[in-house]
């Protein structure tokens, strides 16, 4: 049962990987057409559309509490960080925002400890410094000029894995009464009817007439359906059925993905990158080293009835 349940989990975290690592691909591809903003409302509205009969379905399961919990969700693991991504990546490439996204067992285990009083070990700390240090060197590849540049655009991609980690802890901590797909159909029903607002005075009509936009529109609709809907259905079961910050190591091998599509695409890979990544992964091990070690000789039984 242990063997079979860890290979599960260790499956659906490399799905995860997989999907979301094609995701900044897809999100350039959505770029080359529309505005940032455009694309990550295209994005949040069409997984509300996807997902609104699960949402229907289960209304009656939300009171004011939860619905303010699943509203919460909804925008700070969803809506916002949708923004700042595609803000990000008209600055930066996908592979950097691949890597970056990885800090986010980082922020997980930080507001565990703040917010939710997780238990920290002195290796956590060390991962946390090594991490953070490996993030900074892929930012600021030049001291002289640590505010200006491009550089300062990866701060918004670091601000919304910090949302990610909150989310994380907040969906295992605050919304227990509920199962993974009704967390996810839930948030997007508070969230997406913003994103439809916004795309009503945004020009998309104008942004259609440009050469393309129909298969970025293309691109978007895979991101939203498959890299939105379906990746955080799964994420949240594993979230409800193991810890906070081990359910979100899926970042873990996000930017390997990221990398291999930014190659492919003609994007350089530098042995700067390389080192950083290094100390990137060498802290996010660190930081989550207790937990895998506590998820997976523990709390199996607990866990027997994970299906993804």
């Amino acid at each position: 049962m242990e063997t079979k349940q860890s290979k599960s989990s260790i499956a659906a975290l490399i799905f995860l990987a997989f999907i979301w690592g094609s995701s900044f691909i897809l999100m350039k591809r959505g770029l080359e057409a529309f505005n940032a903003n455009q694309v990550a409302a295209i994005r949040v509205f069409l997984s509300f559309i996807v997902l609104l009969p699960f949402a229907i379905s289960r209304l009656k399961f939300l009171n004011l509490r939860l619905l303010f919990f699943v509203a919460l969700s909804g925008f700070l693991g969803s809506g916002i960080p949708a923004f700042l991504f595609t803000s990000a990546q008209v600055h930066i490439n996908s592979t950097m925002a691949g890597i970056l996204n990885s800090l986010t067992p980082l922020f997980t285990l930080i507001i565990a400890v703040l917010f939710f009083k997780t238990k920290v070990y002195w290796f956590n700390v060390i991962g946390i410094i090594l991490g953070f240090i490996g993030a900074a060197a892929l930012l600021i590849t030049d001291f002289t000029i640590i505010f200006k540049g491009e550089n300062i655009y990866g701060l918004l991609i670091v601000f919304a894995t910090l949302l990610y980690g909150f989310n994380t802890n907040h969906v295992k901590n605050n919304l227990k009464e509920l199962d993974g797909i009704s967390i996810t159909a839930l948030s997007f029903f508070t969230v997406g009817p913003f994103a439809g607002v916004y795309l009503l005075f945004s020009d998309l009509p104008t942004a259609f007439e440009k050469p393309g936009a129909w298969s970025a529109f293309g691109y978007i609709t895979i991101l939203a359906v498959i890299g939105t809907a379906f990746a955080l259905i799964i994420m949240n079961i594993l979230i409800k059925k193991l810890t906070a910050i081990l359910a979100s190591s899926v970042t873990y091998i996000i930017p390997v993905f990221a990398i291999s599509w930014g190659i492919l695409d003609g994007e350089v890979f530098s042995w700067h990158q390389g080192l950083s990544i290094i100390l990137i992964f060498t802290g996010i091990y660190l930081v989550n080293k207790r937990a895998i070690k506590q998820h997976y000789t523990t709390d199996f039984t607990d866990n027997a009835d994970l299906k993804c």
